[in-house]
């Protein structure tokens, strides 16, 4: 009787082993309603930073502030009325600027630089400012997070989500013309 039984359950498991594997299908993450929800509390954050700073820049008096249409907004310290060259797409321009907080604490020092109009990385709101500029003038952008370092901060100074301030001075323009 106990052989019977073994052979039994030895063939029962020949046969069930033997039958073709069935391929399972892959399992639904739901990665898309992730990445939309991700998106909708990012625009919500975004959406009461701009609120925050637009309430900054009416509570500063002394300066006039302009607000781009780039998203961030900025004040002339030395305006030239006469000069009317910008710089252009691949321009060559020499700037100094700094970074600072919305406390007026310097986070980097003025240094100076070149940087290649649209062609090179550089803080995306400063981007777009460089353009409004003309040489020799001075302004001061503030500049919410997505405008600047985002939600990875640096790394260093300017932490996570930190709208900044920064103070350029457009030193010199080189027109790719000129090249």
């Amino acid at each position: 009787m106990k052989h019977k039984i073994i052979l039994f359950v030895l063939i029962a498991s020949v046969v069930v082993s033997c039958k073709e594997p069935q391929a399972r299908r892959p399992k639904q993450h739901g990665t898309t309603n992730f990445y939309k929800e991700v998106l909708k509390e990012n625009k919500k954050l975004n959406a009461l930073e701009k609120k925050r700073l637009e309430e900054w820049v009416a509570k500063d008096t002394v300066k006039e502030y302009k607000t781009s249409p780039n998203g961030f907004w900025y004040t002339y310290i030395t305006k030239d009325t006469l000069n009317s060259n910008s710089p252009q797409f691949e321009d060559l321009v020499i700037l100094s600027y700094n970074i600072a907080d919305l406390n007026g604490d310097i986070l980097y020092e003025t240094k100076e630089r070149s940087y290649k109009v649209d062609k090179e990385d550089f803080i995306p709101a400063l981007q777009d400012g460089i353009k409004l500029m003309k040489k020799g003038e001075t302004i001061t952008f503030v500049i919410p997070s997505y405008r600047a370092f985002g939600v990875t901060g640096d790394g260093n100074k300017i932490a996570v989500n930190q709208p900044i301030q920064s103070t350029v001075t457009l030193i010199d323009i080189k027109s790719k013309k000129e090249e």
